[in-house]
């Protein structure tokens, strides 16, 4: 039955997207060899405004095209940046797979090869992301930090330049990875300094909770410990009521522990977004308690005023 059905796998048009669900597609077809695969791009708000995300809408922005196209039947898979998902689920959406993680950390892309603390007070440093910038802030170094939009290579085409007068950007490793971009990395930063976001680094791939062809075929592409990572991270961002835009670092790792019981180690972090002020803690405990590690590392941070850095009115 499933040889004679194509599974339609929408995904957005740039090239990081594409790439990234060609990559999903790929091990698709190396478990499922005699399913037919159609690829099928779906335009989302996110794509269509260069307006910063906070004030286009934030959380969701690149992932409410591709859901309704799943729920209303135009495609049977959807695959994501993971960390562009709301935390809030979907209804009628199952989250299918979770492939193996990608390098979460952020990447410095500099002229001149320089590294984060070799570039010079006033330096103007390009960042979409207020994670990015407010810890960046509160390195207290006297750069610019400047909100910008824009594919990888448009980001990158202003460093240097004098049309662009960046000095930097500051990137996703992950994403450089998948486009072959090494190069252009001056700096992997390393989480001690610029705390990456919850679930960055991943992907996740959803279809219609209804459709249980699709979920065990997808099965094959989900890697557990890469799915109780993310889950802890996102369970941080849920419990802080916080969006993908917001000032939250977050980062899960796995590790056996000396019993020889697997553990979630997570780091988070809340910043100021002028730097002034910051909390980060972590917290520890087993791989299937990662959901509750996350919802008690938050209740530390709001004790420690977590909220009231985020600008939220609890």
């Amino acid at each position: 039955m499933m040889a004679t059905r194509t599974i339609r796998v929408g995904t957005r048009a740039s090239l990081l997207a594409r790439t990234q669900t060609q990559l999903v597609i790929d091990a698709f077809v190396g478990s499922n060899p005699d399913v037919p695969v159609e690829t099928v791009l779906v335009s989302t708000e996110g794509d269509r405004s260069a307006q910063p995300l906070e004030q286009i809408g934030g959380t969701g922005v690149f992932v409410s095209a591709l859901r309704e196209a799943l729920l209303d039947g135009r495609i049977d898979v959807a695959v994501h940046s993971y960390k562009d998902l709301p935390t809030a689920p979907a209804p009628g959406v199952a989250l299918a797979a979770v492939p193996r993680r990608e390098d979460p950390r952020d990447a410095l892309c500099a002229r001149d090869g320089l590294s984060l603390l070799e570039l010079p007070a006033g330096a103007r440093i390009g960042t979409g992301s207020p994670r990015r910038a407010a810890q960046l802030n509160a390195l207290d170094r006297g750069w610019q930090i400047l909100p910008i939009r824009g594919n990888v290579d448009t980001r990158l085409s202003r460093v240097g330049s004098a049309e662009g007068q960046l000095d930097a950007v500051v990137l996703a490793v992950a994403g450089l990875h998948r486009l072959g971009r090494h190069e252009v990395i001056t700096e992997l930063l390393d989480p001690i300094q610029v705390l990456p976001a919850a679930a960055q680094g991943a992907l996740a791939v959803e279809c219609r909770e209804s459709d249980s062809d699709a979920r065990a075929l997808l099965a094959p592409l989900d890697d557990h410990l890469t799915r109780a990572a993310v889950a802890a991270e996102r369970s941080l961002l849920t419990a802080l009521e916080a969006g993908c835009t917001a000032p939250v670092g977050a980062l899960a790792e796995i590790s056996e522990g000396e019993d020889g019981v697997l553990e979630v180690f997570l780091r988070g972090s809340v910043t100021a977004i002028d730097g002034s002020d910051a909390v980060r803690l972590s917290a520890a405990g087993p791989l299937n308690t990662a959901e509750e590690v996350g919802q008690r590392l938050a209740a530390e941070l709001i004790d420690l005023g977590a909220n009231i850095m985020m600008g939220s009115s609890k």
